[in-house]
């Protein structure tokens, strides 16, 4: 396979993540003052994602791949709030471990990536139709 459809491959498989990165932060973001139900009961947990080099067999070329959707184990925030349903009798309730900072954060950089990935497919599909002119010239 050629330089340029391999960039091609690799660019397209770092959107695929960088979209679902985006998907995951994003419902950070939606969840991160959603407690429990009932006193007691778990608020949302962050999600967290991982990624992995997968070598593409037919290009040779290193893709990326989302290795593995989990959850971050880290202490829930615990916050004075007698008025929410999830209240205990003490008037604390468990808040998800959603840091708003860090998923700004996250989002900026899966945000970049992103358009990395985008420019280095735009920037190969106009070697590709210049490849072509020429070759299309020299007939």
């Amino acid at each position: 396979m050629d330089p340029l459809t391999s960039a091609l491959k690799v660019s397209a498989s770092g959107l695929q993540a960088e979209s679902t990165r985006l998907r995951i932060v994003s419902e950070n973001i939606a969840n991160a003052r959603s407690s429990g139900d009932v006193p007691g009961a778990d608020p949302y947990r962050r999600k967290t994602i991982s990624f992995a080099a997968e070598v593409d067999r037919a290009s040779g070329a290193a893709l990326v791949e989302v290795q593995r959707l989990g959850t971050d184990d880290s202490d829930f925030n615990i916050e004075f709030d007698p008025g929410n349903p999830a209240a205990d009798e003490k008037g604390m309730v468990k808040m998800p471990n959603v840091n708003i900072l860090i998923e700004m954060a996250d989002m900026r950089e899966a945000n970049r990536a992103y358009e990395a990935n985008l420019q280095t497919i735009k920037q190969s599909r106009d070697l590709i139709s210049q490849t072509i002119d020429l070759l299309r010239a020299s007939q």
